[in-house]
């Protein structure tokens, strides 16, 4: 009986350890964003390091990840990823997120700036509700070979370059015309009867802008074709779709327009009703070291908001920023501002009498 006993005490400890270790292997990390940010390879190399957390991704954009958050109170996910301006007001609204321990996080590896700015953005309450991660820009790109004074939002509606320019019909491309009307729509942001007299001047160019356009973009891949078949020469762009063509035809180029170009940076977000807080600061800090982060740009295009992010740049569009960029251009960058309730609404109807009025 009494080796019985040891036996049955024996299996009983196993099952235990064997148990813990199985229940503490089942940690998942539920990933909400955007495509191309959580490359395979990263997640590989982080479940090596951390194989007790297995690693899910689910990709989305701004809009959908509020929209998931929003019906969930912030459940689902452990570590969201939207852009420092869809924080602010959709935390007031739907208190979809958690403060952040920045405790847990080496911001040291951050470019000041950046961190600074986000946290400017997203702090409520003296609570910080979001860190950078990657940011990049939109502006314009054109054939410098057939457009060598292409720098500017209007440039797009210049008759010399008639149906031969494309532009994405989104909030991106109001804004820009905005600023190069001379009008600062961010600042416009604290008075919407304001904004909304800037949108309908901004919508009634557009509109007589049409035929100066040979297609309206809907997405990376049509308007590279359509940049490498040069039925386009000149367009409104991500950067970095403009960097992707730079390294197969470096007559084409991003530029920055001259009021400045439009500047986001995508962030980390705990979500409130998140269920692995630990796991989802191990991930901020595994994806911002050098050599993830060269990994990364590869896979996004954006430069990582790490101190020198530009030199970890794979080399190739290391060498399209440098072409695109110097410093007098950084200064000028028109970072996006918080949007306030009600602006999405009052863009998405300008955006629907441009598409009515242009077939867009």
């Amino acid at each position: 009986m009494r080796k019985l006993g040891r036996t049955l005490i024996a299996t009983t400890a196993m099952a235990m350890v064997f148990g813990g270790a199985t229940a503490q292997a089942e940690t998942t990390l539920r990933i909400l964003t955007w495509g191309s940010y959580a490359p395979d390879k990263v997640i590989e190399m982080f479940e090596e390091k951390y194989p007790d957390i297995k690693v899910e991704v689910t990709f989305s954009n701004n809009e959908e990840m509020i929209a998931k958050l929003r019906a969930t109170g912030g459940a689902g996910y452990d570590l969201a990823q939207p852009s420092h301006d869809r924080i602010y007001a959709a935390q007031l609204e739907y208190d979809i997120y958690k403060p952040l321990d920045l405790s847990q996080i080496d911001t040291s590896n951050m470019d000041p700036n950046l961190l600074a700015g986000v946290k400017a953005n997203t702090t409520i309450d003296g609570e910080v509700y979001a860190v950078p991660h990657q940011w990049g820009t939109s502006g314009l790109m054109a054939d410098i070979t057939k457009a060598p004074d292409f720098n500017s939002w209007d440039d797009l509606c210049d008759p010399q370059y008639k149906g031969r320019t494309s532009m994405r019909l989104k909030r991106t491309i109001l804004l820009g015309t905005a600023f190069a009307m001379g009008k600062d729509p961010f600042a416009a942001y604290a008075d919407l009867d304001e904004y909304q007299n800037i949108l309908d001047e901004v919508t009634e160019k557009l509109i007589a802008c049409k035929d100066n356009i040979k297609t309206y973009w809907q997405g990376g891949d049509d308007l590279s074709s359509l940049m490498l078949s040069g039925e386009v020469i000149a367009s409104e762009t991500w950067d970095s779709t403009a960097y992707k063509l730079y390294g197969e035809n470096q007559n084409i180029v991003f530029i920055p327009p001259e009021t400045g170009a439009l500047a986001w940076i995508d962030t980390f977000t705990i979500p409130r009703k998140g269920e692995a807080d630990d796991a989802a600061y191990k991930w901020i800090n595994f994806v911002l070291q050098p050599e993830i982060v060269t990994m990364m740009s590869a896979s996004t295009g954006a430069i990582a908001a790490v101190n020198g992010g530009i030199d970890l740049l794979p080399e190739d569009k290391k060498a399209a920023v440098q072409a695109a960029f110097d410093d007098e251009d950084i200064a000028n960058l028109k970072f996006f501002a918080n949007i306030p309730a009600g602006v999405e609404d009052m863009e998405g109807k300008a955006l629907e009498r441009i598409k009515a009025a242009t077939g867009g």
